[in-house]
């Protein structure tokens, strides 16, 4: 059982965070009075960084934030993905540090890319009343609820996709066996 917050409505403080992204963050305040609904598309790489996996990978990261790690930062879902909220500069960090953990090896081929948006890249925000899960929209699973959060960096994130792969899939650091191999049962020896 997983310990994620369950706070699925972003804050005041929040949204002040949130529009802190943008380079007009009193006009994003503005529009979020208006339609508190609405989600909107953000920059990254000043006050945030967000690192995406598929939903299912996601999940498995979060959890192991949250149940043997630090816990997490804001987390959203848009489009069958997650997004996972992290300290500026992580996306330009974290790449290197998966080549260097083999990520996407033949050792790994079923372990899911993760994308990472950092500085000249914009993702979409949930709207700050808890988004439109209904139809697969953008919904938070863990909404901003200060002006100053806790993200996570790119050792943490590496940390938990490490440990999601290694739950999701066993990998062996011997070779497959060779499925033409004859094989004698040497048990029954006189």
């Amino acid at each position: 059982m997983s310990s994620t917050p369950n706070v699925t409505c972003a804050t005041a403080d929040g949204a002040s965070w949130l529009a802190s992204a943008g380079t007009y963050p009193r006009s994003t305040l503005a529009l979020w009075r208006e339609r508190p609904d609405a989600p909107l598309v953000l920059p990254c790489g000043t006050v945030f960084d967000v690192v995406s996996a598929p939903a299912i990978f996601g999940r498995r990261m979060l959890d192991r934030l949250w149940d043997e790690g630090p816990g997490s930062g804001p987390v959203a879902v848009f489009r069958g993905r997650m997004l996972l909220f992290a300290a500026p500069g992580t996306a330009q960090r974290l790449p290197s540090l998966l080549t260097w953990e083999e990520w996407g090896s033949n050792r790994t081929a079923s372990v899911p890319p993760l994308l990472c948006h950092g500085t000249g890249d914009a993702v979409t925000v949930p709207a700050l009343s808890g988004g439109d899960s209904a139809s697969g929209g953008s919904r938070w699973l863990v909404a901003p609820d200060t002006r100053h959060p806790w993200l996570p960096g790119p050792e943490v994130l590496l940390w938990a996709a490490v440990r999601a792969a290694r739950a999701a899939v066993r990998i062996s650091i011997f070779p497959p066996a060779d499925q033409d191999a004859n094989v004698y049962d040497v048990s029954r020896r006189r």
